[in-house]
C-alpha cells in the first residue's frame, strides 16, 4: 500500500449477476416486462375484471406525465432518506453503547407500518398547504430504513486492518468518513437504495391517493402521478385506463432497473471487500 489513497480498494464479488450482453438486456429491458404484462391481462380476463379494453383513444402523454411527476417525488424523498441514513447509521455504530441503545429502538420505529401515520402527516402538511410534501414524507419513511440498516452492516463488516492503515496514515475525523467510511460502505448504500426504491413503489399507490384519509375528501385532492392515476382509473371503472397506466409503470421500472440500478450494482463490485 503505496499510498493512503489506496487503502479502501477492494475485491471484486458482490454477489449479483448483471444483464451486460445484448440477449440479457433485451430480455431485462422488454420481454420480462411484457411476459409480466402479458399474465397480468390473462389473469385479469380470466377473473373478468377487464371483459373489453380499448387503448386507441387513450392520452399516453399523460401516463408518462403522471410517471414523470411520480418519479419527482421519488427522488426528492430517495435524496432526504439517503442525506439522513447516511449519519443515523455512523451514530448507531459510533460505540456499543450507542449500538446497544439505538438499534432496538431503530429496529421497533422501522417495524412500524408507515401509513399508521399517514392521516397524521398529512392533517399536518395541510395545514401548510402542502400537499406534495405529505406524500414526499410519508415515501421518505418507507425507504429510510432499508438504506439505515444496509449501511450499519456494510460499516460492521469493515477488516481491522483497513482501520488500522488508517490509524498509521493518521486519518481521521471527516477524513476518515470520506476515504474509509463511505467508499467502504458504497456496495451497502447501493443495495439499501435498490430496496428503499422498491418500497417506495409500493407506497406510492396509496402516497398520491390523498382524498382517502382527509375527512370529506375528493379526487381532487390526490396528487397527479401514476399511483393516483392507477387508484381512480380502477374506482372509475376505467379498465383501459388501470391497464396502460400498469404498463407504463412497468416500463418505467424496467428502464429504470437496468440503466440506473444494474450499472451502480456493477459499479460497486469494486469497493468489495475480499
Amino acid at each position: 500500500m503505496a499510498t493512503k489513497k489506496h487503502i479502501y480498494h477492494h475485491g471484486r464479488g458482490i454477489g449479483f449477476s448483471y444483464p451486460l450482453s445484448l440477449q440479457q438486456r433485451i430480455y431485462s429491458m422488454f420481454i420480462a416486462p411484457l411476459a409480466i404484462l402479458i399474465i397480468l391481462l390473462l389473469l385479469l380476463r380470466v377473473l373478468a375484471i377487464v371483459p373489453s379494453l380499448s387503448f386507441h383513444a387513450l392520452p399516453l402523454s399523460y401516463l408518462w406525465k403522471a410517471l414523470g411527476a411520480t418519479f419527482v417525488r421519488l427522488v426528492v424523498a430517495y435524496f432526504f432518506a439517503l442525506f439522513v441514513s447516511i449519519p443515523l447509521a455512523l451514530l448507531i455504530t459510533k460505540s456499543t453503547f450507542a449500538e446497544h441503545l439505538l438499534l432496538p429502538v431503530f429496529d421497533i420505529i422501522q417495524s412500524i407500518p408507515v401509513l399508521a401515520f399517514f392521516p397524521l402527516i398529512i392533517l399536518f402538511f395541510i395545514h401548510y398547504h402542502f400537499l406534495n410534501g405529505a406524500a414526499i414524507f410519508i415515501i421518505f419513511l418507507s425507504m429510510l430504513w432499508n438504506i439505515v440498516f444496509s449501511i450499519v452492516g456494510g460499516l460492521k463488516v469493515i477488516p481491522n486492518d483497513i482501520k488500522w492503515v488508517a490509524h498509521v496514515f493518521n486519518i481521521r475525523g471527516f477524513a476518515f468518513v470520506r476515504e474509509v467510511l463511505i467508499p467502504a460502505v458504497v456496495p451497502y448504500i447501493i443495495t439499501g437504495s435498490l430496496l428503499a426504491w422498491a418500497q417506495g413503489w409500493n407506497i406510492i399507490i396509496v402516497a398520491e391517493v390523498l382524498h382517502t384519509y382527509i375527512p370529506g375528501g375528493s379526487a381532487d385532492q390526490d396528487l397527479f402521478g401514476i399511483g393516483s392515476v392507477l387508484v381512480n382509473a380502477i374506482a372509475r371503472g376505467e379498465h383501459s385506463m388501470f391497464v396502460a397506466a400498469i404498463v407504463v409503470m412497468v416500463l418505467g421500472i424496467a428502464f429504470l432497473n437496468l440503466f440506473v440500478w444494474q450499472k451502480l450494482l456493477h459499479y460497486a463490485e469494486r469497493f468489495r471487500f475480499e
